[in-house]
């Protein structure tokens, strides 16, 4: 897939972004120039059907979405719904019309809202706009930096989203607004945390990058498995906030951690291909023979190119120069 940018694209993100509200539901405060252009575009603010409206894009937040954290938005969320229900919706969502069916529309942002809508059982407020991925991209994450910021971990599952949409590493700083070596952060935490061990521990708001950081940590070192974490974590009370489950977790890990072999890892991920990291190490070999013969003819004539891009792409995400 090809990598996208953002270098060339219109100023509607910021437009969107800079006329959004950081309250619950209040008209939204805008300079003089942003307001301009948010008027311009008013004859696109529709009331559409909530059932017309599909999700769109990487997901960005972990919150009523995922079967944990309802410490952080259930009340949040009822505030919003009843914020609707008595002065009716002052901003708008963001939508553009359908690329798969006529008729209907995909939320750029406002799933909250648009949650809101659908459960008062009226029509959602969206502004309608005819933008790309990319646009569409850089005006979601501006909209959750001007509305209410991500956490830590919601950042990482983010950024890993964008880039497995076929987004290059500077798309994600931009849309996140990190530095290299903020990236670099996240990276090492969604690389390290199995997702699904996420998912059961939740957004976690109050927990910042040394928490998920000491986590990440503990896998990398074979202190903790997937297993070992999905068993602890089914076993932690589910009253529990996400960031007291991430706290019971890390302190159970560090108990049972001692007693976790610190050797040599081995994985086979296909016949034939086995990775091997230690200490001093990581080693890979490919048998020449069987299931494996073509995949390493193959890999002997393209791994050095395979290395050297790999590198490129460390050395970009790590680099402390390219803030």
């Amino acid at each position: 897939m090809a990598r996208k940018s953002l270098r060339d694209m219109s100023g509607i993100a910021n437009t969107i972004a800079r006329s959004s509200s950081t309250s619950t539901e209040k008209t939204p405060k805008t300079s003089a120039p942003a307001l301009g252009a948010l008027q311009g575009s008013l004859a696109s603010i529709r009331e559409i059907d909530p059932g017309l409206i599909d999700d769109w894009g990487p997901k960005d937040r972990l919150d009523e979405f995922t079967a944990v954290n309802a410490e952080d938005d259930d009340e949040g969320f009822e505030a919003l719904k009843n914020s609707i229900r008595e002065g009716g919706q002052q901003v708008p969502i963001l939508v553009r019309r359908s690329k798969a069916a006529d008729g209907r529309f995909e939320a750029i942002y406002g799933r909250r809202r648009l949650k809101a809508c659908r459960e008062l059982g009226i029509k959602v407020r969206a502004n309608v706009q005819d933008v790309d991925d990319a646009t569409a991209l850089l005006a979601k994450g501006l909209e959750n930096a001007a509305r209410r910021n991500l956490s830590f971990y919601e950042k990482a599952r983010f950024a890993e989203a964008i880039q497995a949409a076929g987004h290059e590493s500077a798309t994600v700083r931009q849309v996140l607004n990190l530095s290299a070596s903020g990236h670099s952060h996240l990276t090492k935490v969604t690389q390290n945390v199995p997702s699904r061990v996420g998912d059961l521990i939740g957004a976690a708001p109050k927990s910042g990058r040394p928490r998920w950081t000491y986590l990440a940590e503990l896998f990398l070192e074979r202190k903790l498995t997937e297993k070992a974490a999905l068993d602890l974590l089914t076993k932690i009370s589910a009253s529990l906030t996400s960031d007291e489950r991430l706290e019971a977790l890390i302190k159970e890990a560090s108990k049972r951690g001692t007693k976790a072999s610190s050797g040599p890892s081995e994985i086979t991920p296909m016949d034939g291909v086995v990775i091997k990291a230690g200490r001093g190490s990581v080693s890979l070999s490919v048998k020449k023979s069987g299931t494996s013969a073509e995949f390493a003819n193959w890999l002997e004539s393209n791994l050095e190119d395979i290395i050297k891009r790999s590198y490129a792409e460390f050395t970009d995400v790590n680099s402390e120069d390219d803030k």
